[in-house]
């Protein structure tokens, strides 16, 4: 077994140089530090437990908290005496102060406030947000040269070791603790620590106030926006309860703003002829000075200014204002009212009628009273302007009946001719609110015509089913650009689609327009036949223009009709499209003087067309702009 050593054991042997009593003296010593320490620390203890007491004791008073939070850091760290301040904006209060030298004291009752300065130790404070302490202020002349109130403090004070100590609350300086002694002696770290944690402390006492000054005002305020909102839902409740009928409203209106308002009476007239007439009242006032005939409108009476004017006029005591209200002054000494307040019933701006609260006593309306009454006052304007509304609805309806029968004959027709005709020329019909386009007319248009090189033998040696998707593909890409460029689409049948320009929507150049909607074209099947070249099968696409003049209208029988181009310009663009090879443009000669310059083309030799008496010269466009030779 291994033997423990001596300081394992705890047993150290006593030095020969110390003597049993002198070891017994240093035990001795020890303890007794040890117990003066443990008292100190129980009274540190003791002092906080007694602040915190304080603090629990008064949340809404702070000044035992101060006085308290003062005593005990400037008695524990064996000051002689100390002063709280408290930041107010750029000034510094005393809060509390604990054993004051007289002189000082009657010194700083003529200044209880100080501004704040760089120069002074709360100053410096305030800058370095840290503690500061001066061993001796006596010592530093520069320092009490620029400081006179240190002057006062070293001659009426005595002070000379003081600590100044920040109250912070999230890092900003909202307070001080000063502890002053009048001998020179340095506070210890613990003592510094002491005054830091009573600081702490009176900061805490400081935000607990003001959170329950804030809670208190919160639910004053609460309690007294739950009675308005109270009111102004039965307000509420009494307009949808009664949609035709206003009186219950405004005698709810009456009740709720006297009731709230602590108003003596309140009255509500209605603007009706020019004149105000009372229609509901609340309250002890006798109203007989309000005529029955009505008010007039004017500046002689509160109610008529505030509707002449339309604002809320407020006035203090009527009896005093005789020369402003000469006629309001006269029915306040009939009525006994002196402070009055008038709001005007409006209705996107325009007066409909105004609410009157009085008082027989000298005590003006608050903000809040006065905001009260303008949303009494919004909700009565809206009461009446429902009442009205009603009325009208109830014509209206009438009217409405038979125009909805007229509408929807007219929505069966608009998708009579969105389903059966161009959307260019259903939507022209539509606005014009005619039918007059569909008549047949002549007109000089642009026609193009375009179909798919070997169609006719992919029709016939593929499946139904695969013949559907590619026409799918093949019209769902060429109907996006024909929409793009506000083409007409006259008809299509199979691969072959026709489209025209300048009818019914008129175009610029038509020409040109068709030429660069087939480049596009072009563009968007050339992709389409690489896919469908993977997938086996061997298409081409071509393209005719020709510019001409043709007859355009209806053909067709009832339930199907279609818009139709005829003549000859029709023709040739279908016979071009006949000669043109895969991936070719052909554009007549007359399209080429349209877009000569502003296209690129070949001449790919003449052609004796179907249907056509001489040989017509054709051209292939390469692409858009100028040619560059």
């Amino acid at each position: 077994m291994k033997k423990r050593t001596a300081a394992e054991s705890g047993n150290w042997p006593i030095s020969s140089a110390m003597q049993p009593e002198a070891h017994v003296e240093q035990l001795a010593s020890e303890l007794a530090e040890l117990r003066k320490q443990l008292a100190e620390s129980l009274e540190q203890q003791t002092a906080t437990t007694e602040v915190l007491r304080v603090i629990s004791s008064s949340p809404g008073n702070l000044q035992p908290v101060f006085d308290s939070v003062l005593a005990k850091a400037t008695d524990l760290s064996e000051a002689s005496y100390g002063t709280l301040w408290l930041r107010e904006g750029d000034n510094f209060r005393s809060a509390a102060v604990h054993n004051l030298p007289p002189a000082l004291a009657e010194a700083r009752g003529r200044e209880p406030v100080v501004p704040f300065a760089r120069n002074t130790g709360v100053g410096r404070v305030m800058e370095r947000r840290q503690i500061v302490h001066v061993a001796d202020m006596s010592k530093d002349p520069a320092y009490l040269a620029r400081n006179p109130r240190a002057v006062l403090l070293v001659k009426l004070g005595g002070a000379r070791t003081v600590i100044f100590v920040p109250m912070l609350k999230a890092s900003e300086v909202v307070g001080v603790l000063t502890i002053y002694r009048q001998e020179v002696r340095p506070f210890s770290r613990s003592q510094i620590g002491l005054v830091q944690n009573f600081a702490a402390q009176a900061v805490i006492a400081i935000e607990n106030a003001r959170l329950l000054n804030e809670l208190c005002q919160r639910t004053d305020d609460l309690s007294e926006s739950l009675e308005r909102q109270t009111a102004t839902s039965e307000v509420l409740r009494v307009i949808s309860g009664s949609p035709t009928d206003i009186r219950p409203v405004l005698d709810a209106v009456g009740q709720n703003a006297a009731r709230l308002c602590e108003a003596t009476n309140a009255v509500i007239f209605r603007l009706e002829d020019g004149l105000l007439r009372q229609v509901a009242a609340y309250g002890h006032l006798a109203t007989s000075s309000h005529p029955m005939q009505g008010l007039p409108i004017d500046r002689e009476t509160v109610t008529g200014r505030a509707v002449f004017e339309r604002r809320t006029i407020h006035v203090y005591d009527l009896a005093a204002e005789e020369s402003e209200y000469p006629q309001g002054s006269k029915h306040a000494r009939i009525d006994g009212h002196r402070t009055t307040l008038a709001t005007p019933m409006l209705r996107e701006g325009v007066p409909v009628g105004a609410i009157l609260i009085r008082r027989t006593e000298v005590r003006p309306f608050s903000q809040k009273q006065v905001h009260l009454v303008t949303t009494f006052a919004d909700q009565a304007a809206i009461a009446i302007e429902n009442a009205r509304l009603f009325n009208e609805l109830n014509e209206l309806n009438e009217q409405l009946e038979q125009r909805v029968a007229d509408q929807v004959g007219e929505i069966e027709r608009m998708g009579r001719l969105r389903r059966f005709l161009p959307p260019q020329v259903a939507d022209l019909i539509i606005a014009s609110g005619g039918e007059k386009q569909l008549e047949s007319h002549r007109r000089e248009i642009t026609a193009l015509f375009c179909d798919l090189r070997g169609f006719t033998g992919f029709s016939e040696s593929s499946d139904p089913e695969d013949v559907m998707t590619l026409l799918r593909d093949y019209h769902s890409a060429i109907g996006e650009i024909i929409i793009k460029y506000s083409g007409t689409l006259e008809r299509y049948a199979g691969d072959g689609v026709m489209v025209i320009f300048n009818d019914p929507v008129p175009v610029s150049n038509p020409a040109l327009q068709a030429v660069k909607m087939a480049l596009d074209m072009r563009g968007a099947i050339g992709a389409l036949i690489e896919k469908w070249r993977r997938l086996g099968h061997d298409l081409g696409f071509g393209i005719g223009i020709a510019h001409g003049f043709a007859t355009l209208g209806t053909i067709g029988f009832e339930g199907r009709f279609d818009y139709a181009a005829i003549g000859t310009v029709s023709n040739v663009a279908s016979r071009l499209c006949d000669e043109a090879k895969p991936g070719q443009i052909l554009i007549s000669p007359r399209v080429l003087m349209a877009v000569e310059n502003d296209a690129t083309v070949e001449p790919v030799g003449e052609f004796a067309l179907k249907g056509i008496r001489r040989p017509m010269s054709a051209y292939n466009v390469l692409s858009a702009g100028p040619s560059k030779n």
